[in-house]
């Protein structure tokens, strides 16, 4: 093990360095631990976030679905084929928010974003490539 830091932006600047330095950082990994779970509430959900929501993945499936159509049945209709399964999924997709939210209405009203976070991150290297590293980093950087 190399060191111990509090953030990964500390550990990806000590491998950033080493880098610049020539260091062979592919034998180095930045390892994070102590992982804890957050989640960020990001607002409350009503109807209107659910259909647009749900409107939006629908959008995207639809697309999806109607490029296939485009790609392996060409005509000259074909990119009216996409803009329909775009549509169509956009509906059946904001039918499916709107039902999905009123079925789960009580039990979760809000918008929240999840993330894992580690307690500390270490950069884990060879042991026989230690002692290069500590004295490449212990050398003024030269920027």
């Amino acid at each position: 093990m190399l060191g111990t830091y509090d953030t990964y932006d500390e550990a990806q600047s000590v491998v950033d360095r080493l880098a610049r330095d020539e260091f062979p950082v592919k034998q180095m990994a930045i390892v994070g631990s102590d992982l804890r779970t957050v989640e960020r509430v990001t607002g409350k959900m009503t109807y209107g976030r659910a259909a647009l929501a749900g409107a939006a993945s629908g959008m995207w499936f639809g697309l999806f679905l109607g490029l296939l159509l485009f790609i392996f049945s060409p005509s000259q209709n074909a990119i009216l084929y996409v803009g329909a399964a775009v549509l169509i999924g956009a509906g059946f997709g904001m039918l499916f928010g709107l039902v999905s939210y009123a079925l789960n209405r009580r039990r979760r009203d809000f918008t929240s974003i999840h993330q894992v976070i580690a307690g500390k991150y270490e950069i884990m290297i060879d042991p026989s490539l230690t002692a290069k590293a500590q004295d490449v980093l212990s050398r003024p950087q030269s920027d």
